[in-house]
Parts: structure tokens; C-alpha cells; sequence
């Protein structure tokens, strides 16, 4: 007799999976989040929403790319939620506005609740590290299209912002300082890359190079760090005209797109050292500084535009808060473009 277990979906696998990430995702609970019994929608109170003049509610959506399967491959599957938090909340931060919600899909080959649990967990983890709600998600078994251990994630996020408060380019102005605030690590962009180069070097995901001083794939899955917070303490202490979150395209091509059309961010290259993996990553794959430069963060995982008179301030600010951050370059006269002296 053919049934839908039969074809590969196990229901109850779902059931359990859903149990055991109940507990985890309650962690991220914020009071504004309404229970709604039926489970088929994550409900928010938007009341909350009034003590704002007029609030401009932004939006953001995206995955962790092919990141998921060096977990997949390494068998860590705990922290690749922090890294879609911080790829979906912490653009939502750069316009000012204060991460609310969110909500996650995974798609995988077969459902393996405890595996499940552990994703759905890192999500909710950061959620709490960003200060926002995980109010729903959906988990999808995909047998046939995917492999029993291959799984993929995405989700999006909901913030908000007093318009007058909105941050961006239309704030920035000459003689501003930009700020590096440090990346954790490689993050969650350039995966494709980073997997050619272990592949061309024949590098294991478990072997341990001194320049590290832990095996590399607990190096290269370095959840992404979660600047919410912190970036919405430091615009609320000081003055911060803009934020750049460094993805895919690098410090450059990300940090432009925070400037006026006639302003430039020279940016000075000794101001700080990058992680050791970005010199295995260029040294074992022989990649050029242009490459480098346009695929990886190098350290600097967001950048912020503050007035020259706050710059001081706002590291110590960040220094009390755990985040490590310098100055890493000055508001010019140009044409739109961030670059290096």
C-alpha cells in the first residue's frame, strides 16, 4: 500500500522536530508576540507601533548560502541559524531600524527532528542576540529533490524605524569618521569560494593549522556576529549618520553604497589586521587582494559613519560592549565611492 511515509515524508519525524524546538524558540520571546492557538500564524502586536510618530517598517529576506554545507559536511548544525539572523536583522539595522520579528523556512531531504531542533535553536538564539521574536516558520521534507542529509534555510525580518531617525546617505557629510566594527570571522559570504579552495588544496574541514589553533571547520563555521544591538546602543549614545553591513561584495562595494554622490570613504588599509583564516584562505588558494577584497569582510564585519566629534565615544562605547572597533577611515570629497588611501 503507498503512503506519504512511503514516499518519503515522515509526519511524525515533523510532530517531533516541532516539540523539540518549542523551548528554544520560546527564548526569543518578546512581549509584543500574541499567541495564536491554531499555530498557522506568528502574530505581533502592532500597538506597539504607536508610541512612534510616524514608523516606516523595513523589511529583509535571505539565506546563508552554501555556508549550510560545510555545516552539513562537519556535522555542526547549532550555529547556522545565528548566521541567518545576522544576514536577514542585521541589514535591517543599517537603516536604524530596530528588528522586531522574524520568521524562517527549511527545506531538507528528510526531517531529522533532534538536527531540526538544533537549526531552528541557532535561529531562535539569534533572535535573542538581535532582540527580536522568532514568531514562525516552516520546516519542508524534500525527498527526491534533496538528500536525506542536505538541508537548505532562508528567512525574513521586520523592523522599524521613527522616520525623522532613519539613518543613510542622505546624513552623511565631509569630514565624518567611519568606524570598522569587527567581524567574527568569515561570516556567511564567499562559501563558494572557500570551498574551492579546500577543494584545490585538499584541505580536511578537520585539520588543525597553527595560524588558527582550532580545527578549521570550527573556524569556517564561526556563526556570524549579530550587530543589532549594538548598533542601535551606539545610535542611541552618539551620533550616527550611517551604517554599512559588509556581505557579499566586500568592505568597498557595501560601504559605497551607504554614501552621497559626492562624498567618498578613504579608508586606510594598517588600521587593522585581518583574521588569520582570510591569509590561509588567500595563501592555500592563491587569491589575489582584488579578489580578496570583493569576496570577503577581512574583519570588518559593519562599518558606521559618525560625526568626528563622536568617533572617540563610540569605540569606547562599542570596547564596553564587547565589540571591538577603530577608526577605520574619514568622509571625503568624491564620487560616491569607498576606497583605500
Amino acid at each position: 500500500m503507498t503512503s506519504y511515509e512511503a514516499a518519503g515524508v515522515d509526519i511524525e519525524a515533523g510532530e517531533r522536530a516541532v516539540a523539540l524546538m518549542k523551548d528554544k524558540v520560546a527564548r526569543s520571546r518578546r512581549p509584543e508576540v500574541v499567541d495564536d492557538d491554531s499555530g498557522f500564524a506568528g502574530l505581533f502586536d502592532a500597538s506597539a507601533l504607536l508610541r512612534y510618530r510616524r514608523p516606516l517598517l523595513a523589511t529583509s529576506t535571505d539565506g546563508v548560502g552554501t555556508k549550510v554545507m560545510l555545516a552539513q559536511a562537519y556535522g555542526k548544525h547549532d550555529t547556522i541559524g545565528i548566521d541567518l539572523v545576522g544576514m536577514v536583522l542585521d541589514d535591517l539595522v543599517v537603516c536604524g531600524a530596530e528588528p522586531l520579528f522574524m520568521t524562517d523556512y527549511i527545506a531538507c531531504g528528510k526531517v531529522v527532528p533532534e538536527r531540526v531542533a538544533e537549526i531552528v535553536g541557532g535561529i531562535a538564539e539569534g533572535c535573542r542576540l538581535a532582540g527580536a521574536a522568532l514568531v514562525g516558520g516552516e520546516t519542508a521534507e524534500h525527498p527526491g529533490a534533496m538528500g536525506p542529509d542536505e538541508y537548505d534555510l532562508a528567512g525574513a525580518g521586520t523592523g522599524v524605524v521613527e522616520a525623522s531617525a532613519m539613518l543613510g546617505p542622505s546624513r552623511v557629510r565631509a569630514g565624518d569618521v567611519v568606524l570598522g566594527l569587527a567581524s567574527s570571522g568569515v561570516h556567511s559570504n564567499g562559501y563558494s569560494l572557500v570551498r574551492h579552495v579546500l577543494r584545490e588544496a585538499s584541505l580536511s574541514l578537520d585539520v588543525e593549522l597553527p595560524e588558527l589553533g582550532r580545527p578549521l571547520g570550527e573556524e569556517l563555521l564561526e556563526p556570524t556576529r549579530v550587530y543589532s544591538l549594538d548598533c542601535l546602543a551606539l545610535a542611541g549614545a552618539v551620533e550616527v549618520h550611517a551604517y554599512a553591513h559588509i556581505t557579499g561584495g566586500g568592505i568597498e562595494g557595501n560601504l559605497s553604497r551607504s554614501l552621497p554622490g559626492g562624498l567618498d570613504a578613504l579608508l586606510d588599509r594598517s588600521s587593522w589586521t585581518p583574521p588569520a583564516v582570510f591569509e590561509v584562505l588567500a595563501g592555500h588558494g592563491r587569491i589575489g587582494r582584488r579578489d580578496m577584497d570583493r569576496t570577503f569582510n577581512l574583519g570588518v564585519g559593519m562599518a558606521a559613519v559618525v560625526a568626528p566629534s563622536a568617533a572617540d565615544e563610540a569605540v569606547r562605547l562599542l570596547a564596553d560592549r564587547g565589540l571591538p572597533a577603530w577608526v577605520l577611515g574619514e568622509i571625503v570629497p568624491g564620487t560616491g565611492q569607498a576606497r583605500y588611501r
